[in-house]
């Protein structure tokens, strides 16, 4: 049974529509290196009022999961949001993971 995982991700002003472009066009190469690192159900939404990204997906596990962001795939990915995104110094996305308390079969 896989593990759900939600986020916050921040956008910076006026780039809802980069974000879905860039999203639009995923290098398949990222597509294959999440779902090689047990990602599925993966999704990204926007709140326009507060311009922040509400990211869900579902993982195989948290050792996978943990070992995404030391790929050269996801650092190159993260170079390339790093304008449009607030991120931290090394280049990730400043997220806030989110606790789940509830949850419909």
């Amino acid at each position: 049974m896989p593990t759900r995982k939600s986020f916050i991700l921040f956008l910076k002003p006026g780039n809802a529509e980069e974000y879905k472009t860039r999203h639009d066009n995923l290098w398949p190469e990222m597509a294959e290196m999440l779902k090689a690192h047990g990602v599925s159900n993966y999704s990204i939404a926007h709140c326009p009022e507060t311009n922040q990204l509400f990211g869900y997906a579902e993982i195989e596990s948290e050792e996978l999961w943990n070992q995404i962001p030391s790929t050269s795939i996801c650092q190159k990915w993260w170079s390339f949001m790093g304008d449009i995104m607030e991120t931290n110094p090394d280049n990730s996305p400043k997220a806030v993971p989110l606790n789940e308390l509830f949850y419909l079969k």
